[in-house]
């Protein structure tokens, strides 16, 4: 498989950003002449040039002896039976238009439908094979299509949510490359009827999914196609045609020149959209006015040298100068301390203070959270509310402290404690409280009433209200603690000088790109 095709179908649960696929759907715009379809394939070959997309061309396969009803094969009363008759191609038709798509780079994708017109996608080497909205849940056509190692793309125009439930459950139990596409199978779509907000939905509820939008309506509107993108499809799909002396073509059918239009409607949308799944880095131009707008640092009454800059000391407001402190770099992680005096109302500046940055060290302490979190393979929730337990100072975590994450906190009550190597957690009791741990990973040394007690992987433990208990680690452990309700200030700390030490915490909040990058 073409390999920007391949990263495609694994976009979403890489969660790499991937060159989106626009698919030129034929249909029946061939009009059985393959000479009026060669020159659709060119001319629109011709106005997708330049465009950074990936680009197919797809077709319909059909054996009209086993998908039409003998009694039906030759007659006018379905409008539908009667155009399928009148547009069929032979196996080496067929197989000529595929041929131009090849020559021409493109990627080759096409409908079957029936289960004999599989054999001949196989057969014809398709890149992709194309599942139709009428055919959604058609359970033989979808067994039949499972048998080949053909990437899918189904639509699901008209299908109930428990329909595509079950289709995406039929693909993944397959180990199948599959992407769903929203759809809506009125011809032409109106405004109303586009439903766009459905991208949204199979995105949100089929995670890891590559979405797309495949369009009906009328090919002047280009408003839709920029929403699509906006909404994160990867692949659209619109029909496609020529109108010539000898045939029309239908209101929903783009030709080249609405084709162009399209594609550029969809590169502008990518362009205004930016980049997916992390922040942008800024202009200086961004920068440079923003920082116009943040208040200054300036001292409230003389600072003296020595002194430590804080909310007493200093007021904030604009403007502010060159090389000045601002309010956004005013963090709890700073520490500030005046290296001259600083006058009332005078600038505080970067020159004037020496800086001490507590950031760096959480850093460095979360870093070694994920390494023991990957190493343990523990998967988290997608939001995870942590605390830095330091309960003699920052400077003193590796020896005394924790890493808490707290999962659950209801009438029960789910925490994961992390030590690193070599770190203890000191003597207290809860009164409110009863807990049990377990041991997830790592090794452990409780004491409980004055007794250690050794704890590998598995082990669990109770810890009963009013019960002294501490634990310590040598290699770094992560225990799960299950708990009744937590509540704050139930930890009662043998050392006073914990209790009196206000300042012994740091509370974050930490989404799991963090913990699985």
């Amino acid at each position: 498989m073409k390999t920007e095709l391949l990263q495609l179908f694994e976009s979403r649960a890489s969660g790499k950003n991937v060159k989106p696929l626009f698919i030129f759907e034929m249909a029946n715009n061939h009009m059985g002449d393959v000479d009026h379809g060669l020159k659709i394939i060119r001319e629109i070959h011709e106005a997708s040039k330049g465009f950074d997309f990936q680009l197919a061309v797809k077709f319909q396969y059909r054996y009209l002896d086993t998908f039409v009803h003998p009694d039906f094969l030759h007659s006018n009363e379905h409008k539908l039976i009667k155009r399928f008759t009148e547009t069929i191609l032979s196996e080496e038709q067929y197989k000529v238009l595929k041929d131009e798509v090849d020559k021409l780079g493109m990627i080759s994708i096409c409908t079957p439908w029936d289960n004999k017109a599989v054999d001949l996608i196989a057969k014809h080497k398709y890149d992709v094979i194309k599942v139709p909205s009428c055919y959604f849940n058609d359970w033989p056509l979808l067994e039949k299509i499972a048998q080949t190692d053909l990437p899918i793309i189904a639509s699901t125009a008209g299908a109930k949510l428990e329909d595509i439930d079950n289709v995406v459950s039929f693909f993944q139990h397959r180990d199948k490359k599959f992407a769903l596409m929203h759809c809506v199978g009125e011809y032409p779509t109106t405004n109303e009827h586009l439903q766009l907000n459905q991208i949204n939905l199979l995105k949100d509820r089929y995670i890891g999914v590559p979405i797309g939008f495949s369009t009906h309506e009328s090919p002047d509107n280009l408003d839709s196609i920029k929403s699509a993108v906006a909404k994160g499809s990867v692949i659209f799909e619109k029909h496609v045609g020529i109108q010539t002396d000898k045939y029309n073509l239908n209101a929903y059918s783009a030709n080249p020149e609405q084709i162009k239009n399209w594609l550029e409607s969809a590169e502008q949308a990518f362009v205004m959209s930016g980049i997916i799944g992390v922040r942008p880095t800024p202009s200086d131009k961004e920068i440079s006015d923003l920082r116009n707008l943040h208040r200054g640092v300036y001292a409230k009454r003389l600072i003296k040298v020595g002194e430590k800059l804080d909310l007493d000391n200093v007021f904030f407001a604009m403007p502010n100068k060159d090389g000045q402190i601002v309010a956004n770099e005013f963090s709890k992680y700073l520490e500030f301390i005046a290296q001259n005096d600083i006058l009332p109302k005078d600038p505080v500046m970067w020159e004037n203070i020496n800086e001490t940055n507590q950031r760096d060290k959480v850093w460095e302490i979360l870093t070694k959270v994920k390494g023991l979190l990957k190493e343990a393979k523990i998967k988290l929730p997608n939001k995870v509310e942590m605390e830095l337990s330091y309960h003699y100072g920052l400077e003193r975590f590796y020896e005394c402290g924790a890493v808490i994450l707290n999962i659950v906190n209801r009438e029960y009550c789910k925490k994961l404690i992390i030590l690193l190597p070599g770190q203890n957690y000191p003597n207290h009791i809860h009164k409110k409280k009863e807990e049990t741990m377990q041991i997830l990973y790592g090794d452990m040394i409780i004491n409980i009433k004055g007794e250690d007690r050794g704890l590998k992987t598995g082990d669990l433990v109770l810890i009963e209200r009013d019960m002294p208990h501490s634990f310590k680690t040598k290699n770094g452990v992560i225990l799960e603690e299950i708990s009744t309700t937590y509540f704050t200030g139930d930890s009662y700390w043998e050392d006073e000088n914990i209790s009196n030490n206000k300042d012994r915490k740091i509370f974050l909040t930490y989404w799991t790109d963090f913990f699985s990058s």
